[in-house]
Parts: C-alpha cells; sequence; structure tokens
C-alpha cells in the first residue's frame, strides 16, 4: 500500500512538472524563433510543439549523447546531434529563443558550465526552461536521518539502492542500473536545490525568474496544490523559467 501511494504521488508530480514545462516552451515560441532541445533524444519533443503550435523543423535543434537515438532523429528529418552537454555548445552567441533541458540538469557532471551555456547561447529576451529534482526534500532529510543514502528522486544512485537499499522505489521494475557509465541515464550526479538553482541563475544574468515545486512529499496529492504554492522549496521536482 505504501508503495502504490509514492508511485502515485510521483505520478501526479511528474505529470504537473512536465505540464508546466511544456506550457513555457510553447509560450515562448509561439511567436517564432528556434530553440534547441537538450538531451532530445529521438525528438519526441517535436512531436509535441509541432501538434500545438506547428513548429516547421527548421526551427527545432536538438543534442543527444546517445548516438542511436540522435540518429533516429536523423533520420526523421530533424537536427539532433550527438553530443556533451558538459562541454561547450558548439554554437554563436545569442543564436535560440529558447532552450530547454527536461530531467537533464541532474545527469550532468558539470551542470554550471551547462547553464552558462545556455545563456551565452540565448539571444536577447530569449527563455531557459529547466525541470529538475530538488535535494531539499522532506523526504531526502527523512532518508538521511533515517541512516539511509536517498536517492536524489525515484532513480537509484547505485546498484545497491536499486536491488534493497531504497525505501519506496517508483521507478520501473524493469529499470536496468548505469552506474559506471560517463552519461547516466538514471543516476543523477549533481541535483540542485530550489533556493541554490533561483539563486545561480540570477548570478548568471537571467532575469524574470520564475520557480516552481511539484510534489511535496509525503502529503497526499488532494492537498499538493495549495501546498506547492506555499512550499516550493522542499518539492520534489522543480521548474525554472528564466529570460535573458
Amino acid at each position: 500500500m505504501l508503495k502504490k501511494y509514492f508511485k502515485r504521488l510521483y505520478q501526479r508530480t511528474m505529470h504537473e512538472a512536465y505540464s508546466r514545462a511544456h506550457d513555457e516552451i510553447v509560450n515562448a515560441l509561439q511567436n517564432g524563433g528556434t530553440c534547441l532541445d537538450c538531451g532530445a533524444h529521438s525528438g519526441y519533443k517535436y512531436d509535441l510543439l509541432n501538434k500545438r503550435i506547428g513548429i516547421d523543423k527548421s526551427r527545432y535543434n536538438g543534442i543527444e549523447w546517445n548516438a542511436n537515438a540522435a540518429q533516429k532523429a536523423l533520420d526523421k528529418g530533424l537536427n539532433v546531434l550527438q553530443g556533451d552537454l558538459n562541454k561547450d555548445m558548439e554554437r554563436q552567441d545569442e543564436f535560440y529563443k529558447c532552450i530547454f533541458g527536461l530531467s537533464v540538469l541532474e545527469h550532468l557532471l558539470n551542470p554550471c558550465n551547462y547553464l552558462r551555456e545556455c545563456y551565452r547561447c540565448l539571444e536577447k529576451d530569449g527563455v531557459l526552461v529547466i525541470l529538475t529534482p530538488n535535494i531539499s526534500t522532506y523526504f531526502t532529510s527523512a532518508l538521511i536521518l533515517a541512516g539511509k543514502m536517498p536517492s536524489s528522486g525515484p532513480h537509484p544512485d547505485s546498484d545497491a539502492l536499486l536491488k534493497k537499499e531504497e525505501l519506496f522505489r517508483v521507478s520501473n521494475e524493469n529499470l536496468q542500473p548505469d552506474t559506471e557509465t560517463d552519461t547516466p541515464v538514471h543516476r543523477h550526479l549533481v541535483v540542485f536545490s530550489y533556493k541554490v538553482l533561483k539563486s545561480y541563475l540570477s548570478m548568471l544574468g537571467f532575469e524574470e525568474i520564475r520557480g516552481y515545486g511539484y510534489g511535496l512529499y509525503p502529503f497526499p496529492n488532494f492537498m499538493q496544490k495549495p501546498l506547492e504554492k506555499l512550499d516550493p522549496y522542499h518539492c520534489h521536482q522543480m521548474v525554472f523559467v528564466g529570460r535573458k
């Protein structure tokens, strides 16, 4: 019962967080401009944008570390290139109207450099949209107090956590660990807190920064919306939007 309870919380959290992020991306691009999808996989977010605002393929660009996924996007006629977001972007200054990375920041070895590069590559008044987990959750604190090594989200940080140590695993039962890879899909490397991420975006020069929190665990779903507005600082997922 407890596992099902947390799984329902997680499902609702991710639905709300992704819905907010998608709406922000659409709003940024509805009047034109090009975008960069960071962690584009096979380009499936292009389909979402095309459905909602009829975006032309020439306006959509992506970076994806997995060569097979990037090739699938290229086969569909999408400009998704294989690349490493830990390194500087091969693009001139002030090129994109919108850059977005959804569930990407926490998988990077050099997330601060990535955010600096996003700022550099955005045009004036361009928009950055980030969705990432929050390290400062009540759930994380409870695990530490219990003497556990917490996962930085629903995905395991180690094989031991995947097998037996994680208290409430809500990820797929068939999830395969990738703890030894240089570019992990499931493992979280650097996880920001709400206050630190907002402060760092401001330090970089972003303006009109808006942050949203989703999933204030362990409270039930019917209480989530008002609690998320009262305390976004300790929610499981956070969406940040900043304008250059």
